[in-house]
């Protein structure tokens, strides 16, 4: 199947390069990776739309936490340093990384942070731990560890990785328009998920959404440019109109008011920047509780972010043919440790790589120039935050659906399924992630399950060792709840 039949024309991979035309195109090698400067801004701003409701969310899931001594966040301060922190990592990771991969407030890190930390100690305290993971893994970059451990996965394994995230973000999608929704648990039904509301799609949110999927695709196979910006663009004007009309409440359109507010503008309060505590939570928990936190956040941060990198790096067709590797590897995840580290120091929680990238990857991204135009609209967003909430979930998500089919469609045979040892391990990372909601997870029972079976049939010597050193650490991952009540912890 070749790239033109399943792709527009803005996301062949490895369009033929051209000489730098300036010192800013050398800089940023635009024109050697096959793209120009109005892709890449129409890239960044796809990536923003995709995933500016991290400004929404993330006050949401850190205000609801409460610490040990009953104090919440202030909401206000929380979207300044999530806006402000995503802004500054992301610019960043262009300037210093050159790949438009994008960065904010990790899901799932926040709720380990506002659920597990906080409540067991003071919110200065949960920060500085957040703090101390950036620096750890800032350490791993600098020994070389964390690329070596990058390197030692499989290459099926890095196939089915990024597979694992198309599906992932697919399923993101769905989820946040609505389109899929969790059974309740009363309902007593092994069927944990289900189409639209009670079986059937309801209201204008979702046909809004259903649309925009439609739209997409079609302006997809049609080869248009621009085919998922167009597409986002015009069903957030549509879910504006249709919203207007039908006097629809803002909550049947998730996180997002598809209403243009009548204050526009609003001064950030940066109350929450630095207001950390390095040790202080060791002395509230204990040294080796405080560890073990700290180890939690680390390996989140450590894989998912390794996943998405790939992910992104082999959608967006920079991988290295031979090695597998992203050119700058070493300085991109150098940035990715900062920005945990960062996100911390804001109060904003670990800040990480979102898959939600693959957005502008889908628009043609293809260099750091993208994240300018991100990370500069996170800035923007901090005196615009009530614009931020314009765009919809409905009119966002078809595109997440969208890069989801094109991240599988090109690496789904790239994968050796005659070898049980490779397709096996292959098949429960592609699974894990979406049916866990986590990346992390299908990377680690991935390679559990690699070790497992080169084992069984004599392969050992075929393992690289670093990667059993990887599959022990996702072993005491996966046993973490277990080992913590064998060791009194609480």
């Amino acid at each position: 199947m070749s790239p033109s039949a399943t792709t527009p024309v803005d996301t062949l991979k490895n369009p033929a390069p051209k000489p730098p035309k300036n010192g800013f195109d050398r800089f940023f090698k635009i024109s050697e990776r096959g793209s120009t400067v109005s892709r890449e801004l129409r890239g960044g701003l796809a990536t923003f739309f995709a995933m500016a409701y991290i400004i929404v969310l993330n006050p949401i899931i850190l205000g609801s936490g409460v610490d040990k001594f009953g104090h919440h966040l202030d909401n206000g301060q929380l979207v300044t340093a999530t806006a402000l922190m995503a802004g500054l990592s992301t610019v960043l990771m262009g300037l210093i990384g050159n790949v438009p991969i994008a960065i904010a407030a990790g899901l799932g890190i926040n709720a380990v942070v506002s659920l597990q930390l906080a409540p067991k100690m003071s919110w200065p305290d949960a920060m500085g731990m957040v703090v101390l993971a950036g620096l750890v893994l800032m350490i791993l970059v600098a020994s070389g560890l964390r690329q070596r451990v990058m390197d030692a996965i499989p290459n099926g394994l890095r196939r089915a990785i990024a597979i694992g995230i198309g599906m992932f973000i697919s399923l993101i999608g769905l989820v946040d328009a609505g389109f899929v929704t969790r059974n309740p648990d009363a309902a007593h039904t092994t069927v944990p998920m289900g189409l639209g509301q009670g079986g059937q799609l309801k209201g204008w949110p979702v046909l809004v959404f259903v649309i925009g999927l439609v739209l997409m695709f079609v302006l997809i196979v049609r080869k248009t440019k621009g085919a998922i910006l167009i597409g986002m663009v015009t069903m957030a004007v549509v879910a504006i109109i249709v919203n207007a009309v039908a006097d629809i409440p803002d909550a049947a359109w998730g996180l997002a008011v598809p209403n243009v507010p009548d204050k526009i503008i609003g001064a950030p309060d940066f109350g929450l920047i630095g207001h950390i505590s390095l040790f202080g939570g060791f002395k509230e928990v204990g040294v080796l509780t405080g560890c073990l936190f700290v180890f939690t956040v680390l390996l989140s941060g450590f894989f998912d972010a390794m996943g998405t990198i790939i992910g992104v790096g082999e959608e967006a067709g920079l991988l290295n043919n031979e090695t597998g590797q992203l050119p700058n590897m070493g300085r991109i995840l150098m940035v990715d440790g900062i920005a945990v580290a960062g996100g911390g120091f804001g109060s904003a929680s670990a800040n990480t790589c979102f898959v939600e990238s693959t957005a502008g990857v889908g628009e043609g991204a293809r260099t750091g120039l993208a994240n300018l135009m991100t990370g500069g609209l996170f800035l923007l967003a901090l005196v615009f935050t009530p614009l931020a909430t314009v765009v919809p979930a409905q009119a966002a998500t078809p595109a997440l659906v969208v890069v989801g089919f094109l991240i599988m469609a090109s690496n789904v045979k790239n994968i050796d399924w005659d070898d049980f040892t490779v397709s096996i391990p292959a098949f429960l990372t592609i699974i894990s992630m979406p049916f866990t909601y986590s990346i992390t997870n299908g990377i680690g029972i991935g390679v559990l399950a690699f070790i497992l079976l080169r084992t069984a049939t004599g392969r050992v010597k075929e393992i690289p060792w670093l990667l059993n050193v990887v599959g022990l650490c996702f072993l005491v991952y996966f046993l973490l709840n277990p080992i913590e009540q064998a060791l009194g912890v609480k």
